[in-house]
Order: C-alpha cells, then structure tokens, then sequence
C-alpha cells in the first residue's frame, strides 16, 4: 500500500511522513523528489523547466520505482510529494492501480496565511521563492480537484504529531 501525502509547500508533508512512518508498521518513506533530483543530475541537462514534474519520464519512473520496492519490501510506503497537475496525479495513481498498488491519497491542507507564514518563517530551509510560488495552484488545483480526489486533513491547528496520527488512524481502520 501507498500512503501518499500531498498538499503544497508548508503543509507539513515531510515532518509528518516521518511521524506516519513510525506510526503504521512495516512501513518505510519513500520521497519522489528523489527521482526528480536523479533526472536533474543527468549531464547535459534534459529540457529546461521550472518544475521535474513536468519532464516525462519523472511520473513513470515515480510508479515504477514504488513498485519496485514494494515487491522487494512489502509493506506501505509513505510518500510525502506535492503533484498539483491533476492529469500527473492520473498518470501516477492509474500506473500505480495498473500494478494492483492500493493508495490511500491524502492532502495536508492550511489556510494561504498560515502556509505563508510556515514557508517565510521556516528555519530550516529558509524563505522560498520558489515554495512560494505554489500557494495559488494549490489553491486552484484545491478548488477544482485535489480536495475530492483525497482526505483532507487541514493542519492549520494541527501538530504534525496530530496529523499523524490521523492519518494513521485512518490508514489502520
């Protein structure tokens, strides 16, 4: 099983990936950014692009790399990617169902001030540009798709601690 934690940058994905991991037995967390950080280090570089989400190789490969190792650990991966493009989301849960991978999909959702504030307030990476950039295709990609698509778990006053444990909890009942 996929547990996969969407929701844009400052939604909490990566600290309560690892809470959820430790949380739901026999489960690792599996960061798709990687196999974006794999396809950037190709020399020379693929096609320029402000996001490896759109080059296509990065969605395949995301599935495959999954099922991979899936079928080397068994278990649940949790995987705390933000995918903002409903037909990426299709391409990546259609292959994943292809290969009779459950997902549960859920988006860690705040209000746009309270994410504001976490990514400009963030001491660990620092304010973002770039992060930033991403608070109003969340907002449309929520409008439109994404919240129907998953279980919300807003964290506006959540820890990430709590989020976790909802999400566990909704995973194990």
């Amino acid at each position: 099983m996929i547990v996969w934690l969407n929701g844009t940058h400052g939604a909490g994905k990566t600290t309560t990936s690892a809470l959820v991991q430790q949380l739901l037995p026999d489960s690792r967390v599996f960061d798709a950014e990687k196999v974006g950080e794999t396809l950037m280090d190709i020399t020379p570089g693929l096609p320029g692009t402000d996001n490896f989400q759109h080059w296509p190789p990065w969605r395949p490969l995301v599935v495959e790399t999954a099922r991979r190792v899936l079928d080397y650990t068994g278990g649940t991966l949790v995987m705390p990617m933000t995918v903002l493009v409903e037909a990426y989301w299709r391409e990546i849960s259609s292959g994943l169902a292809q290969h009779g991978i459950p997902v549960r999909h859920f988006v860690l959702h705040a209000d746009q001030d309270t994410l504001r504030a976490r990514i400009e307030g963030d001491t660990v990476l620092g304010p973002s540009a770039f992060r930033l950039k991403y608070l109003e295709p969340y907002a449309e990609a929520a409008r439109t798709w994404l919240h129907a698509d998953a279980e919300v778990v807003d964290t506006t006053h959540l820890t990430p601690a709590q989020a976790a444990s909802r999400i566990a909890e909704a995973v194990k009942s």
